[in-house]
């Protein structure tokens, strides 16, 4: 069994479709749009072949940035070394993206730190 994709909704797609495309190497594919349901999407797909659906829907249009909330908390992004975590975490304070986690490693083991997108969700890198 293989996770193929993680979708999330946003008010707008084309921001964060080229943050995970800059910033995380993905691949887009075409914008979908059903105009019917008032949805488009695009997929960014990652180099082990898993995807993230980054969707928006006209009837969706409430946020909870910065708070926890049952359901998805978070996902990852391995890296391969601490140095590339301690790299990747300064690039995106220099960049002004919020950093929540200082690179560390926890108490189950990872050497990780963590930084929320452009809609406020929760990425760690780790080593």
């Amino acid at each position: 069994m293989k996770l193929t994709h993680i979708a999330i909704w946003t008010n707008d797609p084309e921001r964060l479709r080229d943050f995970y495309v800059t910033w995380f190497q993905g691949s887009s594919n075409e914008q979908y749009v059903n105009p019917a349901k008032g949805f488009t999407s695009y997929f960014v797909t990652f180099e082990n072949g898993v995807a993230l659906e980054i969707m928006q829907r006209t009837d969706i249009q409430d946020t909870l940035p910065g708070r926890d909330y049952i359901g998805l908390t978070h996902f990852a992004f391995s890296l391969g070394s601490r140095e590339k975590v301690d790299e990747m975490i300064e690039q995106f304070r220099t960049a002004g993206y919020t950093i929540t986690g200082e690179p560390r490693t926890t108490g189950d083991g990872f050497y990780e730190g963590a930084l929320l997108d452009p809609d406020g969700n929760l990425i760690e890198l780790v080593a």
